[in-house]
């Protein structure tokens, strides 16, 4: 095939599917990320040839050489969205054509090629139909899509590569905390910063993750549930979580988020949460906040909740805060009433059970 917008997939079905028995006891309770479906999705992209060889096929091991680039020099970027059964039996994605388009975005910054996002959610729909068995029924059980590409290059120089692989694994999923949504306890590192300017942090690689593992372990290490960053500049300023962009609710009702300066990533669910925020006629703001404010906003009863949204978990409320500084206790410690009621609505979105007013719901079938 020759390379460019359109690829036509070959489909080669997994000749040893897992039974229909065992599959159904796996997606009965899947936990997050340890499952896998029996397909995957592979597209080549080479200098001079451009995209190629796009197939569906069992998912199996990636043979590479100890010199592909990407095992050297961490070129590589991901996306993360889900797909869901709905109540009426069809099949739905949201807003994959934000997530192509921040795929293209990571290409650029790690200088990478573009996928058409004509092959992106091609590709998504190609999994979705080979597996489509697999995504959970119940109401908080969905099907978690993976895409990726890295440099497979066999070569040791520091340049851009000139072969890479798209790879799609999807992942039947069930709620991200199984035992409900609890307030989380997050630790302000007075260590680690995520992202600089000029840095990889707006672009969806997976260094920008690793990097933040040593921070998450110091979280533990507190009592803490997960780590959030200051700018790496001032130190003072809120950036994001490990994972999650943040939010805080103000006795007013207005909302402030950090802006996207390019130290933060830009979350699919943080902007659909804007949107659906001044729907509800919410002021909403990006701009600085800072670690100070927030203590003396969360002292005087300004501010009123907190919360971190992402693909994976949707939205968590914060209750409590600590550092080196001291606590800073949101409220009563507890969920929100504007945090929950702005996660409800964007889940009864995404799941089809309301009316889709900025068309953010992608039907399958």
């Amino acid at each position: 095939m020759n390379g460019g917008d359109h690829l036509d997939f070959e489909i080669r079905p997994n000749p040893a599917p897992v039974a229909a028995a065992e599959r159904a006891a796996l997606i009965a309770n899947p936990g997050f990320g340890r499952i896998f479906t029996d397909h995957m999705v592979t597209i080549r992209w080479a200098d001079g040839k451009g995209w190629y060889d796009a197939r569906v096929e069992a998912r199996a091991p990636i043979q590479l050489d100890p010199a592909s680039a990407v095992l050297h020099y961490a070129q590589e970027i991901f996306e993360g969205l889900k797909a869901y059964s709905c109540d009426d039996g069809s099949v739905t994605m949201f807003r994959p054509d934000a997530n192509a388009r921040r795929f293209r975005e990571s290409a650029t910054r790690m200088a990478m090629p573009h996928l058409p996002e004509e092959l992106f959610i091609g590709s998504l729909h190609q999994i979705i139909k080979a597996d489509r068995e697999w995504i959970p029924t119940d109401a908080e059980g969905s099907l978690y899509l993976r895409p990726f590409m890295f440099a497979n290059e066999v070569f040791l120089g520091v340049r851009p590569a000139l072969e890479y692989l798209y790879v799609l694994i999807a992942s039947p999923v069930g709620p991200y905390f199984p035992s409900g949504i609890k307030p989380v306890t997050v630790w302000v590192s007075d260590v680690y910063t995520r992202a600089a300017p000029g840095g990889t942090g707006a672009a969806k690689c997976g260094g920008n993750y690793a990097a933040s593992l040593s921070a998450h372990a110091e979280a533990i290490e507190h009592g803490c549930d997960q780590v959030i960053y200051l700018d790496a500049v001032e130190r003072k300023y809120i950036d994001e979580l490990g994972g999650m962009n943040v939010f805080f609710v103000f006795d007013d009702g207005s909302i402030t988020t950090p802006p996207l300066t390019g130290t933060i990533l830009p979350g699919i669910t943080r902007e659909s949460l804007l949107m659906l925020a001044r729907d509800n006629g919410l002021e909403v703001r990006e701009e600085q906040y800072s670690l100070a404010q927030w203590r003396d906003d969360a002292a005087s009863g300004r501010l009123r909740e907190a919360f971190a949204c992402g693909t994976a978990a949707v939205v968590t409320p914060i209750g409590r805060v600590r550092s080196v500084e001291g606590e800073i206790v949101m409220g009563d410690g507890g969920s929100g009433v504007t945090t929950m009621k702005l996660r409800q609505q964007l889940v009864d979105i995404q799941r089809g059970r309301v009316d889709d007013p900025h068309g953010w719901v992608h039907r399958v079938s």
